[in-house]
């Protein structure tokens, strides 16, 4: 006995459910062409994940009901095929106080559904914010295919021990676990260890069914994957790319066997490339932007975007704009100039001097008996921020932001200037990332763009706003080294002030770094979205009052 197993690792639009249907119904074709008698598709999958207070209205739950049925109604002919179909669905004779609909998965098979399954688990954590949309039901499903029993399970099911304990009690006798578990750096390590866990616990095989793609600040990797009973890797997709996934599940004696195709784990900085890269064109893509459009400053920051950029999009839909000030350096202009060559997109230079002087003129009066300070460096970064929009605005290119997390954790960012715009690509990439993605791109051309796309002085320059005379980054905060590290304890493992100094930082550097951290709350609510590619980024996951006077 063999079972054929195909997982259908795509990447779906929130809110197309005729889209979304459709690409289900080609690849349970393609399955069943290939001789599947199983298809997976990821965790709500007619509707794409996270759809977010969408679940709240009772016209989107409709359209995917009618959306299922378009996929039971297309595939009835495919004859001794089941199809695991991840959709919400609405809650009769609910109460009022609770949400309305289960996240749930439909067994469909000759046009009609079998059975389905309510999520257990409602992750209610990090960017999740299940229980706000979901009612769960703790009930297990195990359904039959060529003569093997299959337990099924929702994400968060499979992370924790009771679900999958229940399905193993109905009389499963293979796992199988739809998702649409958000990328960090390292979760794909984190997800096989803990199906290894449950493969432990239950001694069943388990096929491990992921979602792909770019959804706002959300990435979602891919790399599905299959896990032997003894807990060895029998199966693993590639990650950051659309597959249909197959496996073979033999029935050996009493014992289940898996086989499939198992790629290589990618490195660190691999892994975080792909995801920027699929963020960028996800977000392009799907809100049907025509481009993207960038300031190109000759700094580590605006470089590394327009690389990824590049690989995301190509360079026919990158426009770069160097706009210099009295305080840019030749050589910015020179290595912002090298790199859009070698990349070969569209670069310009609009003088900002003019309209920096025309701005002071204007405040002169009020101004008058005042130093120059933070303000006028301001004024040119809005002015940039106003040239970047007007040019988004006549030519629909949404532009990308520059900055990082260490100046978004610390304020070292300017609102309605360098921070205006509709995507923040690296706002969740540390400035010590930052240099170290830029040394790996230029060793690697993941995307055939072309290796070594930024000038060797763009990563050996200090680093500076260029806003004032002579001005560098470490005037104003720690070394990069020291602010990250004391940005990725306090900001994304809630490290008390006293422990961080404890592990050997300065204390000074530590309560000016944490009391940036607090103040700029303000500007983070201002900034544009991006992709969150850490555990914790200032998004979903970091929901902090603006107004706070207490820091831990």
């Amino acid at each position: 006995m063999t079972l054929s197993i195909c997982t259908a690792q795509l990447n779906f639009v929130v809110g197309d459910m005729p889209g979304n249907a459709q690409k289900i119904i080609d690849a349970a074709r393609q399955a069943h062409a290939a001789g599947a008698q199983l298809l997976l598709t990821p965790e709500l999958a007619i509707c794409g994940y996270a759809a977010e207070d969408l679940f709240l209205r009772p016209a989107f739950l409709a359209a995917c009901d009618d959306a299922v049925k378009t996929v039971a109604r297309e595939t009835a002919g495919l004859n001794g095929l089941a199809i695991v179909l991840g959709h919400p669905q609405r809650v009769t004779g609910h109460a009022s106080a609770r949400p309305s609909c289960h996240n749930a998965a439909s067994v469909l098979r000759h046009g009609l559904v079998e059975h389905t399954y309510a999520k257990w688990e409602l992750p209610n954590y990090s960017v999740f914010d299940e229980r706000r949309h979901f009612t769960p039901l703790r009930q297990p499903c195990v359904f039959e295919v060529a003569g093997v029993r299959v337990g099924l399970l929702i994400c968060e099911d499979a992370w924790l021990e009771a679900p999958a304990r229940a399905a193993a009690q109905a009389g499963a006798e293979l796992l199988a676990v739809i998702n649409a578990s958000p990328f960090h750096a390292g979760k794909a390590t984190e997800r096989e260890q803990t199906m290894r866990e449950r493969v432990l616990q239950t001694g069943l095989p388990l096929v491990y069914a992921h979602m792909v793609g770019g959804q706002d600040e959300l990435v979602f990797d891919g790399r599905s994957f299959a896990l032997n009973a003894d807990g060895g890797v029998a199966g693993r997709a590639p990650g950051f790319i659309e597959k249909l996934v197959f496996t073979q599940a033999q029935r050996a004696q009493a014992a289940i066997k898996i086989e499939a195709d198992v790629a290589p784990q990618a490195t660190l900085h691999a892994e975080l490339w792909d995801a920027l890269v699929l963020a960028v064109r996800d977000y392009v893509g799907k809100n049907r932007f025509p481009g993207v459009l960038l300031g190109l400053s000759g700094g580590m920051d605006s470089a590394l975007v327009l690389a990824i950029a590049v690989d995301a999009l190509g360079p026919q839909r990158v426009r770069t704009v160097m706009m210099p000030s009295p305080y840019t350096a030749d050589i910015s202009g020179m290595d912002a100039s090298e790199m859009a060559q070698r990349l070969g997109v569209h670069y310009e230079e609009i003088a900002i001097a003019p309209q920096l002087e025309a701005f002071k003129a204007a405040l002169a009066a009020d101004f008058a008996g005042r130093a120059e300070d933070t303000t006028e460096e301001n004024l040119q970064a809005r002015i940039r921020g106003t040239l970047l929009m007007a040019l988004s605005n006549k030519f629909g290119a949404v532009v990308l932001t520059t900055g990082n997390k260490s100046e978004l954790a610390t304020g070292y960012c300017t609102l309605y200037g360098d921070m205006a715009g509709g995507f923040a690509v690296i706002k969740d990439v540390p400035k010590t990332m930052v240099y170290a993605l830029a040394r790996w791109r230029n060793l690697n051309d993941p995307y055939g763009t072309g290796h070594n796309p930024i000038p060797e002085r763009i990563i050996t320059r200090p680093p500076s706003a260029e806003l004032r005379p002579d001005q560098k980054d470490q005037d104003s905060l720690p070394p990069y080294e020291v602010l990250d590290a004391i940005v990725e304890r306090y900001m994304e493992n809630d490290e008390p002030i006293a422990a961080i100094i404890a592990a050997g930082f300065a204390s000074a550097d530590v309560e000016r770094v944490t009391r940036l951290i607090q103040v700029n709350e303000y500007k983070r609510r201002q900034a544009p979205l991006g992709p969150r590619v850490t555990q914790r980024s200032f998004g979903k996951d970091w929901r902090y009052p603006v107004t706070n006077r207490f820091r831990a």
